[in-house]
């Protein structure tokens, strides 16, 4: 490879290139340069390094080797690299080939297609509070009020959820998640800490993840879909209404399907069940039958081909009246 084309692939200067092949070469490590067109440097052939040539923040980045993305949000991009090139050269010729494909053929890009991505400014000082198990202070937006708190925190790991950065912390000696992009102020207090005695990060966040779909569905609605519906149920609402419909439903004498689903809330249902039109409705609870009633009528007055447009609570406005 030429001076020029190992600056881009490392992301350095070309200078730092060729210091770099001076210090390799008093090493001992045989590599020479040949000049010409298609010149540029090459090992001597046969010779590979031994994995021992890793360092320690090499070695962490091999575990984030699939998420390229995840590994520069977290500072490790640059690092990674160096890793994986010499993973790459201590293989034999064959798996070096296959290992390359891998890399040109499949690619993993985590957050969904609508979802904006998340500004994550302190995420590489989570991350370097959690390598190094030292204290900080965060400034934290949360939902309720007061919507600005301050924590004394204790980060014992990172998570990333379908594109969003989590960080599992102990605070006044419970364990709590926070979302990185919703700090607003870091303090590095200086102060190591002992994690949690046994705590295991990937079987606390299944924990978490289960005891949060527990409470967000508390409530419950009496549903009946029709049978062109049932798709829209699978691919549109969340895995545990189309589950409570398609395994728990008992078809009706007319085709439609009745069920007893799982609800958040009467607005959060209100959105979801929207969704299906008149390929779903609502019997239980009177609430949100009720919601979903005033949403037809409305959207029956606004296209009844008169021009009217009701005044009506859910109704929008339009984009160029929008502020």
């Amino acid at each position: 490879m030429t001076a020029q084309a190992l600056a881009l692939e490392l992301e350095v200067s070309v200078r730092t290139v060729y210091r770099d092949v001076e210090a390799l070469l008093a090493a001992g490590v045989p590599l020479y340069a040949a000049a010409g067109h298609a010149g540029g440097y090459q090992l001597v052939q046969g010779y590979s390094t031994r994995l021992t040539g890793l360092n320690s923040t090499e070695a962490q980045a091999l575990f984030l080797a699939a998420l390229p993305g995840p590994a520069a949000e977290l500072g490790l991009s640059a690092v990674l690299t160096a890793a994986q090139l010499k993973v790459r050269a201590a293989l034999p010729a064959q798996l070096r080939a296959q290992a390359g494909r891998i890399q040109e053929r499949f690619h993993l890009d985590a957050p969904g297609w609508y979802d904006a991505v998340d500004e994550t400014e302190y995420l590489p000082a989570v991350a370097d509070a959690v390598w190094n198990r030292r204290t900080v202070r965060i400034r934290y937006s949360r939902w309720r009020a007061p919507t600005e708190v301050e924590r004394r925190v204790e980060p014992h790991g990172l998570v990333l959820k379908a594109g969003r950065w989590y960080t599992v912390a102990r605070t006044s000696g419970t364990l709590r998640t926070y979302r990185v992009d919703q700090i607003l102020a870091i303090e590095d207090l200086g102060e190591p800490f002992d994690p949690e005695p046994g705590f295991d990060l990937a079987a606390h966040w299944r924990m978490y993840l289960t005891d949060f779909q527990t409470r967000l569905r508390e409530g419950a609605a009496v549903v009946r879909v029709s049978p062109y519906a049932l798709d829209a149920v699978r691919t549109r609402l969340a895995a545990s209404v189309a589950l409570a419909v398609t395994e728990n439903g008992r078809i009706e004498d007319d085709g439609w399907t009745r069920a007893t689903v799982p609800i958040e809330s009467v607005e959060h249902a209100h959105a979801e069940f929207l969704q299906l039109g008149a390929g779903v409705e609502v019997l239980e609870p009177a609430p949100l039958r009720e919601r979903l009633a005033e949403s037809a009528r409305a959207l029956a007055a606004l296209y009844d081909g008169m021009g009217t447009q009701p005044d009506s609570p859910g109704r929008q406005p339009s984009p160029s009246r929008a502020s």
